[in-house]
């Protein structure tokens, strides 16, 4: 009897226990917003921004000073955790300029049209995945500043995984992947 009672007790509180879904709405730049891997204030650089929500941490996304670090960071083997929400500057949106690329224009990186080899470096100095609404608007930009426009899904890694200087000469898709599986090998220890 005893053992019924807390089976139903235990029913109880799980049906009760109520899964909070957790906000990944996009978190405006501040005077204090720093780069997850540069550490540096993010308005003090050019080019478009990325957010990564990542679950069990609400309300604290971590901000990249260029997109193509953000696509980079969720195509790393090592993630700590899962992640919910990606959001990219909307460079198509009214009053986006390429030093102040706005503020609520932040659109889901999976619904993004971006321009990869254009002239226009990002906020690190380094080649950008270049975020639009549009198909139209990417186009336009690479019309302009050079590029081919591509959805997410389309990036390839090299693109965005690879150093600036190298992604150019970075050889087959094949030996990227061999060179990346190298980088993740454990050492051997020292003898």
């Amino acid at each position: 009897m005893r053992k019924a009672f807390v089976f139903i007790l235990l029913c109880g509180l799980a049906a009760c226990r109520e899964e909070v879904a957790q906000n990944t709405d996009p978190v405006e730049l501040n005077a204090e917003t720093l780069g997850h891997f540069c550490q540096m204030n993010l308005l003090e650089h050019p080019g478009p921004k990325a957010q990564v929500h990542l679950k069990g941490l609400p309300g604290t996304p971590l901000f990249f000073s260029q997109v193509r670090d953000a696509i980079a960071y969720a195509r790393m083997p090592e993630q700590s955790h899962p992640i919910l929400a990606i959001h990219v500057n909307d460079m198509a949106r009214p009053g986006a300029s390429w030093d102040e690329p706005g503020q609520g224009n932040w659109i889901a990186a999976g619904d993004a049209f971006y321009v990869l080899g254009s002239s226009r470096m990002g906020g690190m100095g380094a080649p950008e995945a270049v975020p639009f609404s549009s198909r139209a608007a990417a186009e336009q930009f690479a019309a302009a500043h050079g590029g081919q426009v591509m959805r997410l899904n389309d990036i390839p890694d090299a693109m965005v995984l690879t150093p600036g200087d190298a992604a150019a000469d970075s050889g087959s898709e094949a030996e990227f992947q061999d060179r990346l599986r190298a980088l993740n090998q454990p050492e051997e220890p020292a003898t």
